[in-house]
């Protein structure tokens, strides 16, 4: 296991202060906030510590309220809505400075059997045959070295790697709303932390680093790295179909199919590489366009 996924896995190992009360940590991401992917892997952390091992989450949905504060510690209150037979429910807010910033709700079912059928997976390279996503951040020199630096940093727990050129790699001209990148986890996960819910908080996290790239592909934006757009996330939604684990390559293919008044929305699922289906996700963000740089994309040349 690497020190940098080591290092995320004490990120989200949050601390309990009282029964259903949670705090937990920050770290600085690429823009001067907290990463919306570690406020709602943490809110699930939360939410699965008041839940049976046996029910593991089949879906989330999301509220980013107020940007969080990275350098002060963020408290998590789990309110135990239901408890039943099959499903069990979590509603959770996360605080900082004494308002709320996030709100999730979660819900958790026991195993049973049912219909079973699935979109298939789509083409895609073998992710053996693609450059990291460090090797290709150190290969542009239009991005600030301060800012590769900032995102290998901010990356560095995960194997991301893009099928095609990232927003921030290739842009200027508007390209096909549609996006695909493989990822893992940069490191095995075994011994006592290898559980099913920490594979889902895992998957939680990493969503939310590029779900909106299709956003910025459909109009030729390279996004925060190369300073283009301004924006965050408003609302993230997933549900978890399939057992899977975050340490084996998996499939994230994304589009946006809708930009309108400063939003832009991202759909996308996530496959196994056997062809599961294992999640689906969409996600609604903040994207504007700088007043300095109106309708018209950069080069990126």
């Amino acid at each position: 296991m690497s020190q940098a996924l080591q290092d995320l896995l004490d990120l989200l190992d949050l601390e309990q202060i009282e029964e259903n009360i949670f705090r937990g940590r920050s770290r600085s991401a690429v823009v001067p906030r907290v990463f919306g992917g570690q406020v709602a892997a943490q809110a699930l952390v939360a939410a699965g510590r008041t839940v049976p091992e046996d029910r593991p989450a089949h879906s989330l949905h999301a509220y980013f309220l107020r940007p969080g504060d990275p350098g002060a510690p963020i408290v998590y209150t789990v309110d135990r809505i239901r408890d039943g037979r099959s499903f069990t429910t979590r509603r959770v807010v996360a605080v900082q400075h004494g308002k709320p910033i996030f709100h999730l709700s979660a819900s958790f079912q026991a195993y049973e059997d049912g219909l079973d059928h699935q979109e298939p997976m789509p083409a895609s390279p073998d992710p053996a045959t693609l450059p990291t996503g460090e090797e290709r951040l150190r290969g542009y020199g239009h991005i600030d070295p301060a800012v590769v630096e900032k995102f290998a940093e901010a990356r560095a727990a995960v194997d991301l790697r893009y099928v095609e050129e990232p927003p921030y790699g290739k842009f200027g001209e508007p390209r096909e709303p549609h996006s695909q990148v493989w990822f893992r986890t940069n490191g095995k996960l075994g011994g006592a932390v290898d559980q099913p819910l920490l594979h889902i908080v895992l998957a939680t996290y990493v969503s939310d680093m590029t779900l909106l790239d299709s956003v910025l592909l459909a109009h030729g934006r390279g996004g925060w790295a190369v300073g283009d757009v301004v924006g965050a996330s408003l609302d993230h939604a997933m549900w978890f179909h399939r057992p899977f684990r975050a340490d084996e390559w998996l499939l994230y293919d994304q589009e946006s199919p809708s930009a309108y008044g400063g939003r832009g929305l991202g759909q996308a699922r996530i496959y196994t590489q056997d062809g599961r289906l294992a999640i689906s996700v969409i996600q609604e963000g903040v994207v504007r366009v700088p007043r300095d740089q109106g309708a018209q994309a950069p080069s990126s040349s």
